[in-house]
């Protein structure tokens, strides 16, 4: 883990122009949503919470972890590129873990990416943050980092076993984020998309952060959230990491490890 942690560092100290790059796109990004929230009007709270902060956490959150999941598919792929894959394979670490380590300082990075998104629009920006619930902000978080890091082998396993694992990462970042509340409250789509929404795990996750984070709630009210999501971790991680094991021994079998 350290020795994976410390190439990756490396790397960005390199390239730490895209750090700046980032902050300032960041920057714009926040003031987007500031002055489209002040041409909505102070009237449109949903969920009981100002527009813009609503905006932040939820285009924030869901950016990361999108962000997350694909650096599951992007090791994979990596690997086939520089044709190091079938040499890690070979070690005595077992896939799974390889896959994990690889991903691990790419959330690391986000991460603080993360924090200086929402953090920093709601400080620049001055709105007022009322006794947040740090201690079920994490508990939703962790649980949420579990889930994606699931969808994130799913995708992983794709890869090897047809090649298409960017179709996942394609769906959350193209077809899948209206669905979850990011932008505009659940309740406005219609019914049928509303039922469709409740199967997608992201969207406990944006709701139970906001209600964690913006309007202080205690557990009580962030049981059924964090249960839903505790829940969804369990039965995906499994499932996500058998999927890997045999994608990656049929493409050991069939010789197609390095085929991207």
């Amino acid at each position: 883990m350290w020795a994976i942690l410390r190439r990756d560092l490396l790397t960005a100290i390199r390239y730490r122009t895209g750090f700046a790059i980032g902050a300032v796109g960041a920057l714009v990004e926040m003031a987007a949503f500031y002055f489209l929230a002040r041409a909505v009007g102070p009237g449109f709270r949903p969920d009981g919470i100002e527009y813009y902060p609503f905006l932040l956490v939820g285009t924030g959150l869901y950016a990361f972890l999108v962000m997350g999941i694909s650096s599951f598919l992007s090791t994979v792929q990596e690997a086939q590129q520089n044709g190091t894959l079938e040499v890690l394979v070979t070690t005595a670490t077992p896939p799974a873990a390889l896959v994990f380590l690889s991903a691990l300082s790419s959330f690391a990075g986000k991460i603080v990416t993360l924090i200086f998104y929402v953090v920093g629009g709601l400080v620049l920006f001055r709105v007022p943050v009322y006794r947040p619930n740090l201690a079920g902000c994490l508990v939703i978080f962790v649980l949420s980092l579990g889930i994606a890091a699931s969808i994130g082998v799913l995708a992983a396993a794709l890869q090897l076993s047809i090649q298409k694992g960017s179709a996942i990462v394609w769906l959350l970042g193209s077809g899948v984020w209206f669905l979850t509340g990011t932008m505009f409250p659940v309740a406005a789509l219609p019914s049928v998309l509303r039922g469709v929404s409740k199967l997608i795990p992201l969207t406990y996750a944006l709701d139970g952060m906001r209600l964690a984070l913006l309007r202080g709630a205690p557990f009580s009210i962030l049981n059924r959230e964090i249960a839903i999501l505790g829940v969804f971790f369990a039965v995906m991680l499994p499932l996500s990491l058998l999927f890997f094991s045999y994608a990656l021994r049929q493409a050991r079998r069939n010789g197609t490890l390095s085929f991207y």
